[in-house]
């Protein structure tokens, strides 16, 4: 509970890497979502017990006077010869005179057991607890899914971030060297300033692309923390990079009747129509007799005198009683309470059986959507993946061609913009199909998923002839990033 009071605390000291295992398995027991749901299905097994104990006895001790003292004295005056006492003697008559007092300690105490022989409520109030913590456990799997669905797409989101950071270094290197080859050619006098202007623009627009590509894998980090609760000090990275997890063997048919086994929300819609039928006999019971049997056991201790005279020695004594009977309660006409309660709770179980429908519908339209969306995904993976490499190799013969000078810096730029835009669509195809993927998965239940085969790849980097560093640039206010431009421009 408690908060960070400093901004040492909250400044990010640790990158962590993280696999997708290692994601959901912290999710699942750091997120604190999920913690409360598990809380209620504490709160739901405790509801489940304490409508047990109907079936069980009640003993109840009830010690009024433990110990009680009674105290005070009390004077009275009276005309023997008359018959009642006086209250106003005009004329002096010879009156008697009496005095008493109290003093007496006192301890009583009263133990009742009562058992409740027949109670119309008691069976269908345990038959609803019941369903209620089944639904509650129900809730919790149904939870635990999600948040395990909600960390692997904060990861796979994680990962594309972290792929379009890596494009966007790579297109800043490709527009420092364009950028460098057209002011060479220009000095040379082989070139125009509009193709040196040109290179500058592309160099802008990967900037813009790097700048926005930071951000979201900044944004997409602390997603991942938020999910995972981890400490404020660290921040998880992605250790595995974007690729697809498998391929998917089932059908869509045999994945729809997985999903409608699977699926815990068609569980609970059966659950809430038996609830609200026991809810429904609950408010019958309250107009049906109940009947009781009790035992109960008094004893008293005293010691003292109580309105006795002055002079009298004190006495004490005990008492022991005890009583055994039955008795009924019979609540004959309430108004018609019980019967509107028990229709209202009959048509809160014809909507559960609507909700029963809709979520059948629900669930396979979920299950269609994955699929449809991972065969859209996997198409683009292939589509994408051929514009990469058409595009990259474009790229080289655009660059060799200007370097021979028989293109221009124009076609440099637009191959290498085309280069930076299938790159993207490439690796948002691929985020795309695994979340897909584990949409799928969550949705039916089955993990019938083709790993896919690592390629085999040389243990060293290979060289791409260049090796331009990208330079650091100050992040400048934007009304004076403008005026600068608005200056370069009327220059």
């Amino acid at each position: 509970m408690a908060l960070p009071t400093a901004a040492e605390q909250v400044r990010i000291k640790e990158l962590r890497p993280l696999g997708l295992r290692e994601v959901e398995n912290l999710a699942e027991v750091n997120n604190p979502n999920l913690k409360a749901v598990a809380s209620q299905v504490d709160q739901a097994q405790s509801n489940l017990r304490a409508q047990i104990s109907l079936w069980y006895p009640t003993l109840n001790l009830n010690a009024g006077a433990l110990p009680t003292y009674t105290g005070g004295s009390q004077r009275s005056s009276f005309d023997p010869d008359a018959s009642q006492p006086v209250i106003n003697n005009l004329f002096n008559d010879p009156l008697t005179t009496n005095y008493t007092s109290t003093s007496r300690w006192a301890l009583a105490a009263t133990l009742t057991a009562q058992w409740a022989l027949i109670n119309p409520q008691r069976v269908p109030q345990i038959s609803a607890a019941r369903d209620q913590f089944e639904q509650a456990k129900n809730q919790y799997l149904i939870a635990l899914r999600e948040l395990r669905l909600q960390s692997a797409q904060a990861y796979f989101q994680l990962q594309l971030s972290d792929d379009r950071v890596r494009i966007g270094q790579e297109s800043v290197r490709a527009s420092l060297v364009s950028l460098r080859d057209a002011r060479a050619r220009f000095q040379a006098g082989v070139a125009t300033k509009l193709e040196v202007l040109e290179a500058e623009t592309q160099l802008a627009r990967d900037q813009q692309l790097l700048t926005d590509s930071l951000s979201e894998q900044s944004i997409a980090r602390r997603d991942l923390a938020r999910l995972l609760d981890l400490p404020q000090n660290i921040t998880p990275t992605a250790k595995e990079p974007l690729r697809p997890l498998g391929v998917w063997t089932p059908s869509m048919q045999e994945s729809i009747i997985a999903a409608y086994a699977f699926r815990e929300e068609l569980d609970n819609a059966i659950l809430g129509i038996s609830v609200a039928n026991s809810q429904a006999n609950t408010a019958l019971g309250q107009v049906q007799p109940f009947l009781n049997i009790f035992n109960s056991l008094i004893g008293n201790r005293y010691n003292g005198n109580e309105g006795v005279l002055v002079d009298l020695p004190g006495s004490s004594g005990w008492a022991v009683t005890n009583s055994v009977g039955m008795n009924v309660t019979w609540n004959i006409f309430d108004g018609g309470a019980a019967r509107a309660q028990y229709r209202q709770s009959k048509q809160k179980a014809q909507e559960n059986s609507f909700n029963f429908a809709k979520a059948r519908d629900q669930i396979r339209f979920d299950v269609e959507q994955s699929f449809y969306r991972l065969g859209r995904a996997n198409r683009n993976i292939q589509t994408t993946s051929r514009e990469v490499a058409s595009a990259r190799e474009s790229l080289r013969l655009a660059r060799l061609r200007f370097q021979a000078g028989v293109s221009t810096q124009r076609e440099v730029v637009d191959n290498q913009r085309d280069l930076t835009q299938a790159e993207v669509r490439y690796a948002t195809a691929l985020a795309e199909y695994n979340s897909n993927l584990a949409e799928l998965r969550r949705r039916t239940g089955l993990d019938q998923v083709a790993v896919c085969q690592p390629p085999s790849l040389p243990s060293t980097k290979p060289s791409t002839g260049v090796d331009v560093p990208v330079p650091p640039e100050p992040l400048q206010p934007a009304c004076l990033a403008n005026v600068k431009r608005l200056d370069q421009a009327g220059s």
